[in-house]
């Protein structure tokens, strides 16, 4: 990384204060430029964003935000003060053309030119478009961003039957905001059974009989083969069986792609996402990822995430490493989802080849782990947010514990914790 000497200005001899960009206006993006901030004050940081206001948290797009509870600048990520409060400049509707690497700058879509000592990129992902039901087909939503979240919730209230594509986290949150508000909805799964990806069977089970409960139909193993828009503002949906279902509006929750794409056209390594080392640089020394974009060390090679906690602390460590910092990046991965009155958690490195450790817990909560024979691998629980953080520090911490321990619902996980590792 270069120490820029400004001889004209300081002196000579005299070094200019270090110039960090930031490109991405999500959690990764955010955290980067405040732990850059953090790392050395005297660093000038600029985060660049294509949306129009201060970066929001996205988790509430497809709950609160839908449902009328809230908007998006009630979450701010860096605070009440926004990015100001920590002495960082933010530019609103700066898409990034280009990434010059040999002359360490950054070429905005306007044509401005902004010079860097080092880059962070932190461009997360865009939504996985499924070739039926394209991006600007009338009544068809995508849902990444809050101008997106404003224009489904206005066509939300005006609706009676919602359509859901995909059976996993965001559309199972789609689908229950929806229900809450008393729109029917129905939601098509590929798979033979939702959250397939991040659930158990039992616990997936927990969550569709929930969805049954508050009217939501849910039909799995079924494919979409294709969608026609109807008369009197409506749409069709047509599934591999020939079977139609007519809706008000669809919206997709098939998943999201990094978009690599600013770092691929630069010359950087990619492939599926940012390829980076555990201390968050890429293959030029200069540029640093986080976030959604990255594929990065994980316990059984690479690995790419997309949770909040992740580009948070992720997002951190770069920022840090972009302004000096030489910090390897350690996380336990972790999600969590609200549908009606389940608040979902996973913590850890689940794997289909471990014992499963179910703990007997009360009314509407679940707990389950993923043990090796000696440590917890992975934790998955239906309101037990204070088990999962239990959970979540007998991981990071390596602490050895044995099944019975698990399962015995009268020893509290906090006091397994007491044990050295």
């Amino acid at each position: 990384m270069s120490n820029a000497v400004q001889r004209d200005k300081n002196g000579p001899g005299m070094s200019a204060p270090r110039t960090v960009i930031v490109i991405g206006g999500g959690p990764a993006g955010v955290f980067a430029a405040i732990g850059a901030k953090r790392e050395d004050p005297a660093v000038s940081v600029i985060l660049l964003t294509e949306e129009a206001c201060e970066p929001y948290e996205k988790p509430p797009l497809s709950k609160a935000v839908l449902t009328g509870k809230a908007l998006p600048q009630d979450a701010l990520i860096a605070g009440p003060k926004g990015l100001a409060g920590h002495d960082i400049a933010l530019e609103l509707q700066a898409r990034c053309a280009t990434i010059d690497p040999a002359a360490r700058q950054v070429v905005t879509e306007s044509g401005r030119r902004l010079s860097y000592d080092a880059l962070v990129i932190a461009t997360g992902s865009v939504v996985r478009e499924i070739p039926p039901l394209p991006l600007g087909m009338p009544r068809v939503h995508y849902l990444r961003t809050e101008t997106h979240a404003r224009a489904l919730a206005a066509e939300l209230k005006a609706s009676q039957h919602l359509i859901v594509i995909g059976g996993g986290l965001i559309g199972l949150e789609v689908a229950a905001s929806a229900a809450e508000i008393g729109v029917k909805t129905t939601v098509i799964e590929m798979a033979p059974r939702i959250l397939s990806r991040v659930c158990d069977e039992e616990t997936g089970a927990r969550i569709h009989d929930e969805h049954r409960r508050h009217g939501v139909e849910i039909r799995v193993g079924t494919a979409l083969a294709a969608a026609r828009a109807e008369s009197g503002k409506r749409i069709a949906i047509t599934n591999g069986a020939g079977e139609t279902i007519v809706g008000d509006m669809v919206v997709v929750g098939t998943g999201a792609k990094p978009d690599d794409r600013l770092a691929a056209a630069a010359g950087i390594k990619t492939d599926n996402g940012i390829i980076i080392d555990e201390y968050c640089r890429t293959s030029d020394p200069a540029i640093y990822a986080a976030g959604d974009v990255v594929r990065f060390p994980g316990p059984h090679g690479l690995v790419r995430l997309e949770d909040w906690r992740h580009a948070q602390d992720q997002g951190a460590i770069a920022g840090r490493n972009a302004a000096g910092a030489n910090v390897a990046y350690r996380s336990v991965p972790s999600f969590w989802s609200e549908q009606y009155d389940l608040y979902i958690q996973g913590v850890g490195w689940p794997a289909p080849d471990r014992l499963r450790v179910r703990r007997p817990m009360a009314g509407n909560s679940m707990l389950a782990f993923e043990f090796d024979g000696t440590y917890i691998a992975a934790a998955l629980g239906i309101n037990a947010q204070r088990d999962i953080a239990a959970a979540r520090r007998l991981i990071e911490r390596r602490i050895p514990v044995d099944a019975a321990a698990l399962a015995d619902a009268a020893r509290p996980l906090n006091d397994l914790l007491k044990a050295k590792a």
